[in-house]
């Protein structure tokens, strides 16, 4: 049995660590969704993201020994902030009526890993938002359930991106650049085989055919605007480790912190809320600069625009592909609406495999839907 194959869907166990982190991750979520209140603060709400996992994982697995925690910082970003916004203590950013709040994290126990993001209205009424806020959240969920029927073996990786721009077209809306759905492995968020949300000239990827027992991080953001990210000068605050990169660290600070960094995050992205307060941003920077850590950039659309992000953990098992987690959907009525013949055949697809019930019956699979 090779490496892979070791930790795969098809060894014994590793379904239901995948199980487990999903149902963190959702009771994590869900307690987040209640706390995205007007006045409330952003960073506070990312604390706690970050303390219910690590109270959440911390009973994970109990008697076991287990590596388990946070997979990824709790983001929270507003409006036309496209993600990545993990704030430092003292920031004042707070909600407001009417935002648009997404909200993204990951969780892993042995480090098999639950990403998930969700998108809500704060402070929204009995009635339905509407207008472009409505547009790109129904084109959002729409081409993830695209894609989720599209994602079986034999089908390609290419076929996925092009029905997430069809979706686009039909609210007026547009696929966010530069967003990876990435295939995950054991204690890897990030591995190489990727979904593209939007092929251009300067962003392509390889294209691959989907497998059994291969589990992805699946991506959908959407943009009002015209999908094209920008910096606006906020510095990043969530990083990864590089584990292939080495130099000599010349500032005592910056040693410091970077052993935290190998002992609390040696292979997952992390907060710089999580270092020490008073010496984890300067050590940061020359760990950084020499390429020791990656940055995930806070980046943003236009001003008046509006992001919108879905984000879940799709296993491909041979029953079919299964899904971990699953959020009410923000109450909206677009005045567009999804009359392509094409994207409704696939709506209309089931995500079991047609081979599911023969297997079953033949106990040749004891997979469930997650």
């Amino acid at each position: 049995m090779s490496h892979d194959e070791d930790f795969n869907l098809s060894s014994p166990g590793v379904l239901a660590k995948y199980q487990e982190a999903g149902a963190i991750a959702q009771r994590v979520m869900t307690a987040l969704i209640g706390e995205c209140v007007e006045g409330r603060k952003v960073v506070d709400v990312c604390s706690l993201g970050d303390k219910l996992i690590g109270d959440e994982t911390a009973s994970a697995e109990k008697g076991k020994k287990s590596d388990k925690g946070q997979a990824f910082p709790t983001c929270v970003s507003v409006n036309n902030c496209v993600g990545h916004n993990s704030p430092l203590p003292g920031d004042v950013q707070a909600f407001a009526a009417g935002d648009l709040v997404k909200i993204d994290l990951a969780v892993h126990v042995d480090g098999f890993i639950s990403t998930v993001a969700h998108t809500i209205v704060v402070g929204q009424s009995q009635e339905p938002t509407s207008g472009r806020k409505a547009d790109v959240i129904c084109a959002a969920h729409f081409a993830l359930e695209c894609a989720l029927r599209l994602m079986k073996p034999g089908n390609k990786n290419t076929e996925v991106t092009q029905y997430i721009q069809k979706v686009a077209d039909q609210f007026g809306v547009s696929p966010l650049e530069g967003v990876l759905s990435h295939e995950m492995k054991k204690h890897v968020i990030d591995a190489p085989r990727v979904i593209i949300n939007k092929a251009t000239p300067d962003h392509k990827v390889e294209e691959f055919e989907f497998s059994d027992n291969e589990v992805y991080s699946v991506d959908i953001v959407m943009s009002t605007g015209a999908g094209r990210p920008r910096d606006e000068g906020v510095k990043p605050t969530v990083y990864k480790r590089n584990v292939d990169s080495t130099y000599q660290l010349k500032l005592k600070t910056s040693q410091a912190v970077f052993r935290d960094i190998k002992t609390k995050f040696p292979a997952l992205p992390f907060p710089v809320r999580a270092l020490d307060p008073k010496t984890g941003r300067m050590g940061i920077t020359e760990c950084a600069n020499h390429g020791m850590l990656t940055p995930f950039p806070t980046l943003f659309e236009r001003g008046t625009e509006f992001v919108v992000q879905f984000k879940t953990t799709v296993l491909l098992l041979p029953s079919g592909t299964h899904r971990l987690n699953t959020f009410p959907l923000p109450f909206v009525r677009s005045d567009k609406e999804v009359v392509s013949p094409d994207i409704k055949e696939v709506l209309a697809r089931s995500t079991e495999s047609p081979f599911a019930k023969k297997a079953i019956t033949d106990g040749s699979s004891s997979s469930t839907t997650a």
